[in-house]
């Protein structure tokens, strides 16, 4: 079935398909939720001083935390639900970092360990990962040679 369509019906259809974002909602939204997660944070690292753990240890098991309880909503798909209204909040470093590397680990597993599952669960965060290591080179060197 092949589908002739002009520009301007082209363009016609594009704009009734768009919807325009409200950012006078989505910003504080977005703002409001990763505020929550990194109160959640906090809460977690008082927590675990108050249990008698050292900073470090205590900083660790925050981050350990976060990430099962990011990879744990996305496996009984609540990371999404709450993705839809908290926008770009749930973009927290870590536990976004957590749901970009779940995701794709559920969704190909039915592929198998290896075509599925190790090929793939890096398709989303594999990006992020070659951007932030070229980025920390780069910085680095001009540290290196201005300082």
């Amino acid at each position: 079935m092949d589908i002739q369509l002009s520009k301007s019906q082209y363009s016609q259809m594009y704009k009734q398909a768009s919807k325009g974002t409200k950012w006078w909602v989505t910003v504080p939204k977005a703002f409001f939720f990763g505020g929550l997660i990194c109160v959640l944070g906090q809460s977690l690292l008082d927590m675990y001083l108050a249990f008698g753990l050292e900073q470090k240890t205590a900083s660790l098991s925050v981050s350990v935390t976060l990430i099962f309880l990011s990879a744990l909503f996305t496996a009984l798909g609540w990371y999404e639900k709450l993705a839809k209204h908290a926008g770009a909040g749930t973009l927290v470093p870590i536990t976004g970092f957590a749901n970009s590397v779940a995701a794709p680990a559920l969704e190909f597993k039915t592929e198998g360990f290896v075509l599925g599952l190790g090929a793939k669960i890096f398709i989303i965060s594999g990006p992020v990962i070659l951007y932030g290591t070229l980025a920390s080179v780069v910085y680095g060197l001009v540290y290196y040679f201005i300082s």
